[in-house]
């Protein structure tokens, strides 16, 4: 059986619209369904895991009403919700418009598993599009921009899909319910390492970067390639035919090997786990398309009625292609027929449907499970790894010897597709901006401070232009940033740093808290050295953090010591022992120099955290314009945001400017260097 352009081109582009909603759903249970992290982690990760558990019941639906009314009307539905969400509604029209999609996009899923056998050369096409068309973005999505560019790319997206998907159904082929088991976890393998520009951007700037596990953008004209060679050597390994004998343990290998980089949360590993995860993500597809010799497409009776001899009883008709009945006495053929196919055990109509929303319902647990641990404390290195092993296996446990013989045209279009995904490295916003060399030091700085909650604001919606419109209304010399996500595939997979500081034209140093992806960053008009981040302990809170110190020079011979940080105060207590591992570590970096620690501090003035920085000999710069709320940002009742600076500098105009692009408001303040 040949593949069809049209079948395998309504999976693909569905891939890329149910991962469109899936990109809005996930960081909207945080934000919207999480109330600012009021509401307790376990509750949230039941709410997420509720919808895709609830998909169970979509397989019987299918084989009830039939296979291609529930497909047709489910790909209404996603398309109708992922147009919706173009709107940018916000709020909880927001959260229930991406469930409704989520539900639709299963229920589509567990449809098209039904009617389509060989479902590999589309999913990974889609997977591999998604990240395409997310990195030639600057991973900000057409369905958080809105505006026209917004619309048209969404409209034309989904009525191309739509086109497609309206395709005559096709029954389904042995192997099949392998293959689709594997779409929900290589949809989480690739989004949260392989195939994620923002993760594979990140890596590319560790290497730039100064050393000590500290990032860096990367130098003007600079073309970051990692993103494009993962998405190429992922489609390479998925298209092309699986390698036979001891080979066949290559692609699982590299896979777990990856997963395992990556579980070390070593910033230098981050490259190499992006490369070996993209190549065994496709490797594993591949095996799992493949199918045994007999039932291989280059196995099949051409589709010609035979006349049976004389005597013979009348051929029997399954489905075409028609397949002729043997002699009477002679035994069966040991070609498989469709009807046979479809009555193998694990590929009936309603098995692959099932195996899709069950891979499905593995994405949700493992995301859920491996995000879950930094608010609830326990190690989640085993997630990723577990689920590379998993597929590993699944992938192994087809038939040794087996055929995945794609036609001649899909090699062609491999090549083309590894071709244009040279572009994935142009989109992304890289912050390589040239910082301004005055030949005289100013008289006095503009400092900002600002949580800014991974981009999104109190509606709920990624706004990276609403932050930066915030920011550069105070015209800024040096920002300091918390809660910055470089790729986390919770939030959607944005790299925020890179997009604020391609808005801000303002070169960056990131260092990561949490994991490589997460952390601090000071950004500035000024050329930023001597850059240095020292870990704080954990003190029974699951988030890391870290201190992160960097000096900027202010041209002849001025320089300025600026830390950055956001401390995680235990559970119900002050962050004392953090606040004193801060003040000391700023004092020893400054060494004399003019010293600023700016960021979300989680005390307030007075307070015994508080306390550890004015016995350092801290001087609070805000102190003219308290009190001075910043938490929350709709009614702001806490004072945890802090601008300290040494004794000797003096401060003017302090603001906290108010804002809803973040659940914190920013801090600013003007310092004259003594």
């Amino acid at each position: 059986m040949r593949y069809r352009h049209l079948s395998t081109a309504a999976l693909a582009l569905g891939i890329v619209v149910l991962t469109d909603v899936l990109r809005v759903f996930l960081p909207s249970v945080i934000t919207i369904f999480g109330q600012a992290a009021t509401t307790p982690a376990e509750l949230l990760g039941a709410f997420a895991l509720g919808w895709f558990v609830l998909a169970l019941a979509f397989p019987p639906l299918v084989r009830r009403l039939g296979a291609r009314p529930v497909t047709l009307a489910a790909a209404v539905a996603l398309g109708g919700a992922r147009l919706a969400l173009t709107a940018a509604p916000g709020g909880r029209t927001q959260l229930w418009l991406a469930t409704v999609g989520l539900l639709a996009g299963l229920l589509w899923l567990a449809g098209t598993a039904a009617t389509t056998g060989r479902p590999v050369p589309g999913l990974a096409l889609g997977i591999a599009l998604g990240a395409v068309v997310h990195a030639v973005l600057g991973t900000y999505d057409l369905v958080w921009r809105g505006g026209p560019v917004g619309w048209a790319g969404s409209v034309a997206l989904v009525a191309v899909f739509l086109v497609a998907a309206a395709r005559p159904a096709r029954p389904a082929e042995p192997g099949a319910a392998r293959a689709w088991l594997l779409a929900g976890p290589a949809l989480l393998l690739t989004g949260l390492v392989a195939l994620s520009p923002a993760v594979a951007a990140t890596a590319a700037s560790y290497w730039r970067g100064p050393g000590g596990g500290l990032s860096w953008p990367p130098e003007p004209g600079d073309v970051p390639a990692l993103p494009a060679w993962a998405v190429g050597i992922f489609l390479l390994a998925a298209l092309a035919r699986p390698p036979r004998g001891r080979w066949r343990v290559a692609g699982p290998l590299a896979l777990v090997v990856g997963a395992v980089l990556f579980a070390t949360r070593d910033a230098g590993l981050l490259g190499p786990a992006v490369v070996l995860t993209a190549a065994g993500t496709g490797a594993c597809l591949a095996l799992a398309d493949a199918v045994p010799p007999a039932a291989s497409p280059g196995a099949a009776v051409p589709p010609v009625a035979a006349v049976p001899p004389a005597g013979a009883a009348p051929p029997v008709v399954a489905a075409p292609p028609v397949v002729a009945a043997p002699p009477a006495g002679a035994a069966p053929s040991a070609v498989p027929s469709t009807a046979a196919a479809s009555s193998t055990p694990g590929v009936a109509p309603g098995r692959p449907g099932l195996a899709a929303v069950l891979g499905m319902l593995l994405f949700a647990v493992a995301a859920v499970g491996y995000y879950a641990a930094y608010d609830l404390g326990y190690p989640n290195a085993a997630v990723p790894v577990a689920m590379a092993g998993l597929v590993a296996a699944v992938a192994l446990g087809g038939p040794r010897r087996a055929t995945s013989t794609p036609p001649r045209r899909w090699v062609r279009g491999t090549a083309a597709a590894c071709g244009l995904v040279v572009l994935v490295a142009t989109g992304l916003p890289s912050g390589a901006f040239a910082p301004l060399r005055p030949g005289t030091p100013p008289a006095a700085v503009r400092v900002v401070a600002y949580n800014i909650r991974m981009g999104f604001g109190l509606d709920g919606r990624f706004d990276p232009d609403g932050l930066a419109r915030v920011v550069a209304r105070e015209r800024p010399d040096i920002v300091v940033l918390g809660e910055v996500d470089r790729g986390w595939l919770l939030n959607g997979g944005h790299d925020t740093l890179a997009l604020l500081a391609a808005r801000l034209r303002m070169p960056y140093v990131f260092a990561p808290a949490a994991d490589p992806l997460w952390g601090d960053a000071v950004l500035g008009r000024f050329p930023l050295t001597a850059a240095r981040s020292e870990r704080l302990a954990a003190v029974g809170a699951p988030t890391g953090a870290q201190a992160l110190g960097v000096t900027v020079d202010l041209g002849g011979g001025v320089r300025l010591a600026v830390v950055a940080t956001h401390l995680q105060p235990p559970p119900g207590r002050e962050p004392v022992a953090q606040a004193r591992a801060v003040a000391g570590f700023a004092l020893r970096y400054a060494a004399g120099l003019p010293l600023v620690v700016a960021g979300d501090l989680n005390t307030e003035p007075g307070a015994p955290g508080y306390a550890e920085f004015t016995r350092a000999g801290l001087v609070d710069a805000l102190a003219s314009a308290r009190p001075l709320p910043t938490s929350p940002a709709d009614e702001p009742r806490e004072q945890i945001d802090h601008v300290l600076v040494s004794a000797g500098m003096r401060a003017a105009d302090p603001v906290a400017p108010r804002s809803t692009a973040s659940d914190h408001l920013p801090v600013a303040v003007t310092l004259a260097l003594p």
